[in-house]
């Protein structure tokens, strides 16, 4: 059997796409308390969901960029999805998000900064290893926001982060 070009090519993205959720698991956390979940989407059927979320959003709120990242969301093959729990860390002395401690920043619905802090480095994580292996990618909040909002990675989860990823002649993710 010969398998060649988008053949080939989709299943070497799909194997970066597992390292990545790999590389967002092993990145460091604070404290070593891991809430970071991982996800693949690959059906075009759920692509298409998750899409048509972004496009409510940005008609919603007025932002044409939800819109054009849903058209890079429904033309990339698949997508990881990073996301992570809300669960405060309790650091003694901690004021980082702004608020004198945990107990203050629970009464003030605050997040803690340190999970937005360990999702970011898990995502950096993450497209070292698109990088390192020539993907085509892009961060989107923007995707992230549709998952949250959809409640496609659990009811505690409410920080997420999306990365199409892609491998064609040109990066569709810039440009655009």
């Amino acid at each position: 059997m010969i398998r060649k070009n988008q053949a080939a090519e989709l299943d070497g993205v799909r194997r970066v796409a597992e390292l990545m959720c790999v590389a967002a698991r092993t990145a460091p956390k604070a404290r070593g308390h891991d809430q970071i979940v991982t996800a693949i989407v690959e059906d075009a059927g759920d692509r298409e969901l998750i899409a048509q979320r972004m496009v409510e959003i940005g008609e919603r709120a007025d932002a044409e960029f939800f819109i054009r990242d849903a058209e890079n969301l429904r033309n990339a093959p698949l997508a990881v999805i990073l996301g992570t729990g809300t669960e405060r860390l309790e650091i003694p002395g901690c004021s980082f998000c702004g608020h004198a401690g945990c107990v203050e920043a629970e009464k003030a619905g605050t997040l803690c900064a340190y999970n937005a802090g360990d999702l970011g480095i898990a995502v950096g994580s993450a497209v070292s290893v698109a990088a390192d292996h020539r993907v085509d990618n892009r961060i989107m909040y923007t995707i992230g926001n549709a998952v949250v909002e959809m409640g496609l990675l659990g009811e505690d989860i409410s920080i997420a982060y999306g990365i199409p990823l892609s491998a064609r002649g040109k990066n569709p993710f810039f440009d655009r």
